[in-house]
């Protein structure tokens, strides 16, 4: 990645979170995240790119930000590149550079990327209620949302156990008895919020907020084995939108593929992943999903002959006097097109890694495994 400069004033609140804690914040371009987080998580990041199948699945990860030392800190890092501690000022950058992962150095007990076994916290433990986290570090990662009009975004909860190792009887407790009332007890997953476009002609209710319906943890923990089919219905099939059952059940396909591809990555993994999610977003614009399937599902010979097409035409035009205007530059026939360049439809990342480390010896998380195969199971049901 480039070196990148923001400001304090050039971080934003993220308007498209769906569940989770909160002060999550974006640049003004929504390209990149900004999130609190403790040591284990960053811990975790840097060893991602030792498993190029897994990360696939992550969200790029940029590197880490100290955007609130504290006094004792000193004012530059020299054991962690990515650490770049900045002074509270609205006028000086508080990123004069993002080092990619796999410049990182981990600040854990890690061999080989591999993160040491932790120990169980003192029972002190205070519920957050879904506060912000109080750290001095931050991750950066990529926006996924980045790219859709209208993304309509889904984030499910994996696992029956939702602790880990290290957690305090307290949270233990407080754990198992959400995993009791919920689907992730019998499905090994729940819903933990959704946001869909409702489309400009809809007419939202006063929950409603910017054309946007927002469902917070309470909607999917009151679903159940027999209704939880209507919450992915609900995220999937926005008619006021555009959203017809033929556009929804294509992208549903297309997330079918990303589940059994994620799903064959973890079969071969072994890790420990506790409260990790699912990230779902995909173009909740009917219209323009519509236009970006086309487009993803043509040839790439096709889209090429498109493109040259279009230049050929725009070049051999005329201008006033009649004269053919000079093409400015020639073509050599190749691209410099990449699939990062063709429309977003869909995407599918897995998230939230405060309680997740690789576990040699131990074999596959079945825990996160079970959610998965049983989103899957749900997502077939609705294409069948």
């Amino acid at each position: 990645m480039p070196n990148q400069a923001l400001r304090h004033s050039q971080l934003i609140d993220f308007e498209h979170a769906a569940a989770g804690h909160d002060g999550l914040r974006s640049d003004k371009m929504g390209s990149m995240l900004v999130k609190p987080c403790k040591q284990a998580e960053i811990d975790f990041y840097d060893t991602i790119t030792s498993h190029p199948g897994f990360q696939t699945y992550v969200p790029t990860y940029y590197g880490t930000l100290a955007l609130n030392p504290s006094p004792s800190q000193p004012t530059s890092s020299t054991h962690a590149p990515s650490h770049v501690p900045i002074q509270q000022k609205p006028d000086i950058p508080i990123v004069k550079k993002l080092v990619k992962a796999s410049s990182v150095h981990s600040r854990s007990n890690s061999q080989n990327g591999n993160i040491s076994n932790p120990t169980v916290a003192a029972d002190n433990w205070i519920p957050s209620g879904g506060a912000a986290i109080v750290a001095e570090n931050n991750i950066v990662l990529e926006n996924v949302a980045d790219g859709f009009g209208h993304p309509n975004i889904l984030d499910v909860k994996l696992g029956r156990r939702l602790w880990a190792d290290d957690a305090p009887p307290a949270k233990r407790q407080k754990l198992d008895k959400q995993t009791e009332e919920t689907t992730s007890g019998t499905l090994a997953f729940r819903i933990a919020g959704m946001k869909t476009w409702l489309g400009k002609v809809a007419k939202p209710d006063s929950e409603d907020v910017n054309g946007y319906r927002k469902y917070d943890p309470s909607y999917g923990r009151a679903l159940t084995v027999e209704t939880v089919r209507q919450g992915f219905e609900a995220y999937f099939f926005t008619n006021s939108a555009g959203v017809t059952s033929e556009l929804a059940r294509k992208v549903v396909l297309r997330f079918l593929d990303d589940l059994r591809g994620l799903q064959e990555v973890l079969q071969n993994e072994e890790s420990r992943m506790y409260s990790a999610s699912l990230l779902f977003v995909y173009e909740g614009d009917g219209d323009s999903l519509k236009q970006k399937l086309e487009a993803a599902t043509l040839p790439v010979s096709a889209e090429k002959s498109q493109s040259t097409t279009t230049l050929r035409n725009h070049n051999d035009e005329t201008d006033a006097t009649g004269t053919k205007e000079a093409d400015t530059e020639e073509s050599d026939g190749t691209s410099d097109e990449s699939d990062e360049d063709l429309p977003k439809v869909q995407a599918l990342k897995m998230i939230d890694f405060a309680h997740a480390r690789w576990t040699p010896g131990q074999g596959p998380d079945e825990n996160i495994l079970s959610g998965i195969r049983n989103v899957i199971k749900v997502l077939e049901e609705l294409v069948s």
